[in-house]
């Protein structure tokens, strides 16, 4: 019999499992906070619980988290993890250090079918959907690793690594992050497991982590953002506008000739934000494609009226794509177009482009 995977459960689906073996229904609270709040992967180790249950958990059940293939770190202290998952497909998960809360860019697919020409993961393709157990995981191996209170240590949960031998840094007190589902894939066409990890990351008391230091950002599959409005537990939206015109998006990103950037834009206009809450619009800057004045003057007609900001970013290098940074003159200048209009405009520093870690760059590279 192949053991059942606890990660990814929420608690009614623990209630529901417990149950079929006669146990109570608090039996199926201390199990939740056993996996992740107390982060722990041996049933053996649910002290709360009789030895038979804890017995049989072991024997029938498991907690598989994602392991450390390969770490790597950046000169402005962003780390990027390169994670080995059950069936041996890798994903990569970055750590970006922001003093009192820190970021992490979580991963909801194994590769990505979008295929946006700027980034080097659409060159990887889609290998397939990462259940809500790999998407938390990402979340609870990088809170392990502890550095936040270890800043110059080492993780050790690797393949291969007993669990009695790793080495845990462990904080004086309990860090907080910011989640931002940025990293390989896109979510909300992994809609189901995506938002059953965010209701299950945001119960996760040892994370600090509410909805709303939760972003997902989508490259604009529509009627996913509807559904997405609908729901009663979501992060914030974020969404890669990266152009202007239908022409120059389309080729940017292939998935505007089905939701070109009029529908998108009116899914944006009615998207039910919360008190204060604001929508994020990402663009990525290309030098002499999307980058000229008259670009950023159609970026204020397009985001104008919305309670929304615009996250301008120069593109990080790949060495395979046929793109150029523009220089920084011309980044200040689209962002001043933007700000004379009154648009909420920011220049988004570049993480961990050292170590392939910043935003288009994961392609699982090693060296």
């Amino acid at each position: 019999m192949v053991p059942a995977e606890l990660l990814g459960l929420e608690k009614t689906e623990l209630v529901a499992l417990l149950a079929a073996w006669g146990e109570p229904p608090y039996r199926a609270d201390q199990l939740f906070s056993a996996i992740y709040n107390q982060r722990l992967r041996d049933p053996e180790a649910i002290s709360t619980f009789p030895r038979a249950l804890r017995t049989r958990l072991a024997a029938e059940t498991r907690i598989t988290w994602p392991l450390v293939e390969q770490e790597f770190l950046s000169g402005d202290g962003t780390r990027r993890y390169l994670l080995r998952l059950d069936d041996g497909e890798t994903i990569e998960t970055v750590l970006m250090p922001e003093g009192a809360r820190d970021t992490i860019c979580i991963s909801t697919q194994a590769g990505c079918p979008v295929n946006c020409a700027f980034c080097l993961t659409a060159l990887l393709g889609l290998k397939r959907n990462l259940t809500a157990g790999e998407i938390v995981g990402q979340a609870l191996v990088v809170a392990e690793c502890g550095m936040r209170s270890a800043p110059n240590a080492e993780c050790e949960i690797h393949s291969g690594t007993p669990h009695s031998a790793l080495r845990i840094p462990h904080s004086s007190g309990t860090p907080h992050y910011n989640l931002v589902f940025m990293g390989m894939g896109e979510p909300l066409l992994n809609y189901d497991a995506t938002l059953k990890a965010v209701r299950l990351l945001a119960a996760c008391q040892r994370l600090g982590v509410t909805t709303r230091r939760m972003t997902l950002s989508t490259a604009g599959i529509v009627p996913k953002i509807e559904a997405l409005g609908k729901e009663p537990v979501r992060p914030k939206l974020a969404v890669s506008l990266n152009a202007t015109t239908d022409e120059v998006r389309t080729r940017l990103m292939p998935l505007n000739k089905k939701w070109p950037i009029a529908s998108l834009m009116e899914a944006c206009r009615v998207f039910p934000l919360r008190p204060g809450e604001r929508l994020t619009f990402e663009y990525v800057l290309l030098d002499g494609i999307n980058d000229t004045p008259a670009d950023a003057r159609r970026l204020v007609k397009l985001v104008g009226g919305l309670r929304a900001k615009v996250n301008l970013m120069g593109w990080n290098p790949g060495p395979e794509l046929p793109y150029r940074t523009p220089p920084e003159e011309r980044v200040l200048a689209f962002q001043q177009v933007l700000a004379d209009s009154r648009i909420s405009a920011f220049i988004r520093k570049p993480r961990g482009r050292d170590i392939f870690a910043a935003c288009g760059q994961l392609k699982r590279t090693v060296a």
